[in-house]
């Protein structure tokens, strides 16, 4: 069966790169056709009708023709632009971040619908969330979730004995929590609160209706952020660029 040289699809925009003077080179995120990248040829000259259509982040329909290389959109229509994000720079700053998670995760043309599902709501979440930072938690442990890398919360990775409710020990080495008693087996895991084990497993377990109800001090929410953030740097082996510039902000206030 011959695949078609024109297709349609449904994208959330990612990533671009400004290619020449005035094309562009975006990253997509599909239901159906995984992670591409695809050029807007045009898409920066002011008289561009498809410009406004394929802003970052911006949920739109495409058109696009097979390429030798890379595929060309030739037509675009805004589905969602998420306009509560574009006026708010803490909002379009998780947002970016979350964006960033889903592009250094997903390897490209590999289907996830389940992932682009969670960005998509996540984006909507975010436009309406009271706390950004919880929604930001909940879109980490899910997308983990989704990719294979759903952390063990309620037993000993080592012992297999259910957990207590202590302090316990976070392995991101091992993907889960460690008892005390076995803390020793691994000197890099980090102690995990009662209350930061509990909001994990709540997170991973509603849907986020439910989830997003939870009240977190600053301190748990500090706590939870840093456990997040050392089992995805571990699993990247990278920083995530976007969680210095959350850093950032919070320190301008």
């Amino acid at each position: 069966m011959t695949t078609p040289r024109v297709y349609k699809t449904q994208a959330i925009v990612l990533r671009r790169m400004n290619l020449g003077e005035a094309d562009r080179i975006l990253t997509l995120l599909t239901p159906n056709l995984g992670k591409m990248r695809a050029i807007a040829k045009g898409v920066r000259r002011p008289k561009s009708k498809m410009g406004g259509h394929l802003e970052l982040l911006s949920h739109s329909a495409l058109m696009l023709a097979r390429g030798k290389n890379l595929d060309i959109i030739t037509q675009s229509e805004t589905i969602d632009s998420f306009l509560p994000l574009r006026g708010d720079l803490w909002r379009a700053s998780l947002a970016l971040y979350a964006a960033e998670l889903v592009d250094q995760f997903t390897p490209e043309h590999v289907e996830n619908y389940p992932v682009f599902r969670l960005l998509l709501n996540t984006l909507r979440w975010l436009c309406e969330a009271q706390n950004g930072e919880l929604t930001l938690r909940y879109f980490e442990v899910n997308l983990l979730g989704h990719l294979g890398y759903r952390p063990q919360l309620h037993e000993c990775l080592i012992c297999h004995t259910p957990l207590e409710p202590v302090i316990n020990f976070f392995s991101a080495s091992g993907g889960g929590v460690l008892c005390p008693r076995c803390r020793h087996q691994e000197p890099l895991a980090q102690p995990i609160s009662l209350n930061a084990l509990k909001v994990m497993r709540f997170l991973q377990d509603q849907e986020y209706a439910t989830a997003s109800r939870v009240r977190l001090t600053a301190e748990l929410s500090r706590e939870l952020e840093g456990l997040m953030r050392h089992y995805i740097r571990y699993l990247l082996e990278r920083e995530v660029r976007s969680a210095e510039f959350l850093d950032q902000l919070r320190r301008e206030g």
